[in-house]
């Protein structure tokens, strides 16, 4: 049996993943996550679907955010961020 390091996970890894999360949230296969997307610019995005995304994210990873990390997020490329930080 060979042990090796897996690489570390980047932003670019997290995406498609976390572009099915949107997917199966929003009942919608045409968003398109970009890093500088925000709530603002998604129909729908209300707190209701944040708190969605933040549970399957967390459960996707097997990660949890805390309130402080939860606060600071800006856009879908600080979620990638920190997942892939969280995962790396």
């Amino acid at each position: 049996m060979l042990s090796r390091a897996e690489p570390m996970a980047t932003e670019a890894d997290v995406y498609p993943a976390l572009t099915e999360i949107f997917h199966d949230v929003f009942m919608r296969d045409d968003i398109v996550l970009t890093p500088d997307l925000t709530a603002k610019q998604v129909q729908g995005w209300d707190s209701f679907k944040q708190i969605e995304i933040i549970m399957a994210s967390e459960e996707k990873w097997g990660i949890k955010f805390n309130t402080r990390e939860l606060d600071s997020l800006r856009c879908v490329g600080d979620l990638a961020k920190m997942v892939a930080t969280k995962i790396g």
